[in-house]
């Protein structure tokens, strides 16, 4: 496949690259972009703390705008693949916020759905149904989720999308999570892109290369505040 670059060289003409992906761009990307962090060789625990820094050192105000920005890309992800089941996350530890996104897909009546570590199966989550009058408990990371009720459950067929956080990821679609595997189990349940899992994450989240190990899948989309990678 190839790239198009949404941007424009000194003489107004488009340009163009090639890659295994298409990167369409909110915004024109700045001649002075920093070259991707390079990733090559390193260990995943030494990319995840290289990430966790660089998207920590944000300020509050960055992050907010960041997010504001990005929270409107997905939005309209949501909206163009006709989305009514969506699971998504809570922010945590300098991950894009989620609250605003979440405001706005109440006030267009998209059912939300959050995850849950799963009570009996170990290592796997539950998707629970998110409203504005759910009761939220912290689990064992100190993350926010829904209580249990088992008539709020959805399966993971039956979601349209699930939004997926990260701690990094590359132009292959290659994600790197926490480390627990979580998403990745869930993500093992994906078939023919149903439901359609789609990466959120700062720009500065994107590494050269994710090392890769036979489980892991590629998410097909990844919406950052700049940026529409789709594999």
């Amino acid at each position: 496949m190839s790239i198009t670059r949404f941007m424009t060289n000194k003489d107004n003409r488009p340009v163009t690259s090639t890659s295994s992906a298409r990167i369409s761009y909110f915004a024109t990307p700045s001649e002075f972009q920093e070259p991707l962090f390079d990733s090559t060789d390193m260990s995943r625990e030494n990319i995840r703390r290289h990430v966790r820094q660089e998207r920590n050192s944000l300020s509050t105000e960055e992050q907010s705008q960041l997010a504001l920005i990005a929270s409107r890309h997905m939005l309209a992800e949501i909206q163009a693949q006709s989305a009514q089941h969506v699971a998504l996350y809570f922010t945590h530890d300098g991950e894009l916020a989620t609250q605003k996104l979440i405001e706005a897909l109440w006030d267009v009546d998209v059912n939300l759905y959050l995850p849950r570590i799963h009570p009996f199966s170990k290592g796997n989550l539950l998707f629970v149904r998110y409203d504005r009058d759910s009761v939220m408990v912290n689990n064992q990371y100190g993350i926010s989720e829904p209580q249990l009720n088992v008539q709020h459950v959805i399966t993971v067929d039956n979601l349209d999308m699930i939004i997926t956080p990260l701690v990094a990821f590359d132009e292959h679609g290659n994600r790197m999570g926490m480390g627990g595997g979580y998403y990745d189990r869930t993500l093992a349940q994906v078939v023919d892109n149903k439901p359609l899992a789609v990466g959120f994450a700062h720009d500065c989240q994107q590494v050269s290369q994710v090392p890769t190990d036979f489980w892991d899948i590629p998410l097909p989309v990844i919406i950052t505040p700049t940026r529409r990678l789709a594999i």
